[in-house]
């Protein structure tokens, strides 16, 4: 029958291979590297939320900064968007007005002609 062992030393270095990187004792001790590992989880689940709140404020500034070449407003800009039916996501608006500026017109275009 095969002995039953204590596999403490086991944990003790899956504790600190991830907490390779931290300061002073937070790398060093298992008490506060296990307390450090919990406090790290808690910032990443906050960060994968702020992240999409960041990228959403970029794809505004950009597409603002689209419109306000275009003597338009970014708020009329999307509500003519809504109005003619083009349904485009502010991610692939915010590409087209980075990465090419003569579609953007063509959606200006039709947005303006539609209006009158």
């Amino acid at each position: 029958m095969t002995r039953a062992t204590n596999n403490r030393a086991v944990k003790h270095r899956k504790i600190k291979k991830l907490a390779k990187g931290f300061k002073h004792s937070a790398r060093k001790r298992i008490r506060t590297a296990k307390e450090a590992l919990l406090h790290q989880g808690q910032y990443q689940y906050v960060g994968r939320k702020k992240k999409k709140r960041d990228f959403h404020k970029l794809w505004i500034m950009r597409i603002n900064a689209a419109c306000r070449e275009r003597e338009l407003t970014y708020k009329d800009f999307m509500h003519k968007l809504k109005e003619v039916n083009i349904e485009l996501n502010k991610k692939m608006l915010a590409d087209i007005a980075v990465n090419d500026p003569d579609t953007f017109d063509a959606i200006v275009d039709k947005i303006n002609i539609d209006q009158k």
